[in-house]
């Protein structure tokens, strides 16, 4: 049932979104020559998949997870992609493809060792990774690995339909935020 969902918002998002998305490319492409961000991630069935996103870092900066990146990587409009969340907005090729759902349990790094093993072990792995989700809207990143499996294992326990459309409102209208970055 959310797989429908997924395929019609991606498509819209993706055709209405055209626009904005060749403007932000264009931007992109003069902040820092390299304007989309792959990295691999971790998804359902643990089966890896490339995550596509704006870039908001320079491009050498090192790939780790958000909460361990350095503050001083964030370039000038990757500040403003991350505040309005319109760096996330290539990821909906990765729904459209099946790799994600708009709701589901962020994905992970392959290295985030202590993460996989508490997803793991609490059913994580058998939903499909999402854009958004209870921990996202509540403010909860990966730096606390256990606590963020807890709610993940939550809202997959959990989720129905209504749900859906509450995490996609709450996200769309601002409630929540991104990892947090260290500052130095």
């Amino acid at each position: 049932m959310f797989r429908f969902f997924d395929i019609v918002f991606s498509i819209l998002g993706l055709i209405v979104g055209l626009p904005v998305l060749l403007v932000l490319m264009l931007i992109g492409w003069f902040d820092t020559r390299s304007p989309l961000f792959r990295q691999e991630r971790v998804g359902r069935g643990r089966k890896p998949f490339t995550l596509v996103k704006f870039r908001t870092m320079r491009p050498d900066t090192a790939s780790v997870a958000t909460h361990l990146a350095n503050a001083s990587a964030i370039t000038a409009f990757g500040r403003f992609l991350r505040r309005t969340k319109l760096d996330e907005l290539p990821q909906l090729w990765n729904v459209l493809k099946g790799e994600m759902s708009l709701v589901g349990p962020r994905p992970c790094l392959p290295n985030q060792e202590e993460l996989i093993a508490e997803r793991e072990r609490r059913g994580v792995f058998d939903v499909r990774p999402g854009v958004t989700g209870l921990a996202q809207v509540n403010g909860i990143d990966m730096s606390g690995p256990v606590r963020l499996a807890e709610v993940d294992e939550q809202m997959v326990k959990h989720l129905t339909l209504r749900g859906y459309f509450r995490y996609l409102f709450l996200t769309v209208t601002g409630k929540g935020a991104g990892d947090r970055v260290r500052e130095h």
